[in-house]
């Protein structure tokens, strides 16, 4: 099965009150547990690569193991995403290497010059056939190159959304509304997502799909067990899955990213093997209980996601 587009999957998403699970890939193990989990539940999905995934494991080998995630997972309808794109170049190369999304990150630049870039990322892009994410709203934390202080922080304005999703000619949107990047979310208090911007975004622009950055849960389970094999967490929380399901099932959110918690899932694991068995030496003996961590994630948020057994109906509106 060919890789397929988000503009036909995001409608199903959102006409069906489920979201798309944006999953980050760095190497052989992570995707196949990703691949592993959606097949056997027959959820749709993106995988997703951001500019630090490129350049640790180059992009020739990781367009190679989403070709052999392809041929493993048969009919299931998969996206190759650029994650955070930052300038054009790179959302040019992204898609001249094959991608069928890109996501143009401009939300740093004032507001004429984030439709501008964005607006010239989509011509070319759509010109290949791909669909283009754009960013309005600026999230606090911190991943990979992406970092904003919760000074710097801004949430979507509902009110410039229309005049920013028509202007840009982008196909889906990335919205702020209290998510941040990283594993150490709301650090000043409890977690809380103010719906109503998101129910005002969604008027604003009724049928855009929207997406949710900083999004991931961080786990308790996870965090402990990454502390109880010598990890260091202190003050680690994350958004309530419960929330996410929230913003799926009932506010347009069609594609929510899922990052952190795969690597405090892999990183748990590996400890937990190198505390208990300190003579390992093996990959295999690390690395394939990390892989199955995943995987345990990723079925986990699959239910949160609300996207089990929607790959049918995904591939048949993506080949009609």
């Amino acid at each position: 099965m060919p890789l397929v587009s988000t503009k036909e999957m995001f409608r199903q998403a959102y006409d069906g009150g489920f979201a798309i699970g944006a999953f980050n890939v760095n190497n052989m193990e992570i995707i196949q547990g990703i691949i592993e989990a959606c097949t056997e539940d027959k959820a749709p999905l993106i995988l997703q690569i951001s500019k630090g995934a490129r350049q640790y494991a180059d992009i020739r080998y990781l367009r190679k193991l989403i070709e052999a995630a392809l041929e493993a997972s048969g009919d299931l309808p998969i996206v190759m995403h650029c994650d955070h794109g930052d300038s054009f170049e790179l959302c040019k190369q992204c898609v001249d290497d094959g991608y069928t999304s890109v996501m143009i990150d401009a939300s740093h630049l004032p507001f004429e010059e984030n439709i501008a870039l964005t607006r010239r990322v989509v011509e070319y892009a759509h010109d290949h056939g791909v669909a283009v994410e754009a960013e309005l709203g600026k999230l606090a934390g911190e991943e990979e190159h992406v970092k904003v202080s919760e000074r710097d922080a801004v949430y979507t304005n509902p009110a410039q959304a229309a005049e920013f999703v028509a202007k840009s000619g982008c196909d889906s949107l990335a919205v702020a509304i209290g998510t941040s990047h990283g594993a150490y979310k709301f650090s000043t208090g409890n977690p809380k997502l103010n719906f109503e911007r998101l129910a005002a975004i969604q008027e604003n622009i009724p049928g855009v799909p929207l997406v949710l950055h900083g999004a991931s849960s961080v786990p308790p389970d996870l965090v402990e067990m990454n502390v109880k094999y010598g990890g260091k967490m202190k003050g680690a929380q994350g958004v309530p899955e419960e929330m996410m399901a929230k913003a799926a099932r009932e506010y347009g959110i069609c594609k929510i990213n899922i990052d952190t918690d795969l690597r405090l899932a892999m990183t748990a694991s590996i400890r937990k093997v190198f505390v208990e068995k300190p003579e390992e030496f093996d990959p295999r003996k690390y690395l394939g209980p990390a892989r199955d961590a995943i995987k345990k994630v990723v079925k986990r948020k699959l239910v949160m996601l609300n996207c089990q057994n929607k790959a049918d109906a995904v591939m048949g509106a993506v080949t009609a």
